[in-house]
C-alpha cells in the first residue's frame, strides 16, 4: 500500500486498528505499514504471485541492516549461481546433444 498516495488508507487503518495512535508518528505509520505488509493478499502460484514475493524479499533485505542484511545478500548470490549453473548444464546438454558432440 502506497501510504504516501492514499490519505485515506492512513485514515482508515488508524481509525479501525491503531485507535489512539498518532498518524503523524514514524514508529506508528511503520507498524501500519507493517500491518498492511502482513494482511495483504496477493495470488500465489502465479508468475505476478512470484514477483511480488521477490519484491517483497527485496524490500524487507533492504530495512535490515548488519548480519541479516550480509545473509539476504548471499542467499540471493547463490541462488543465481545455482541458476546460472543449471542454465549452463542444459545448455551444454542441448548443444553437444544437436551438434553432434
Amino acid at each position: 500500500m502506497t501510504w504516501a498516495g492514499d490519505p485515506d488508507a492512513v485514515a482508515r487503518r488508524f481509525s479501525d486498528d491503531l485507535v489512539g495512535l498518532d498518524p503523524d508518528d514514524p514508529e506508528a505509520r511503520a507498524f501500519a505499514e507493517h500491518l498492511d505488509r502482513m494482511e495483504r493478499v496477493r495470488p500465489m502460484f502465479t508468475v505476478e504471485g512470484e514477483l511480488n514475493g521477490v519484491r517483497d524479499f527485496a524490500e524487507s533485505a533492504n530495512r535490515i541492516g548488519g548480519l541479516q542484511h550480509w545473509a539476504a545478500w548471499l542467499l540471493v548470490v547463490l541462488v543465481l549461481l545455482g541458476t546460472g549453473y543449471v542454465i549452463y548444464g542444459v545448455l551444454e546438454f542441448v548443444l553437444s546433444t544437436y551438434l553432434g558432440g
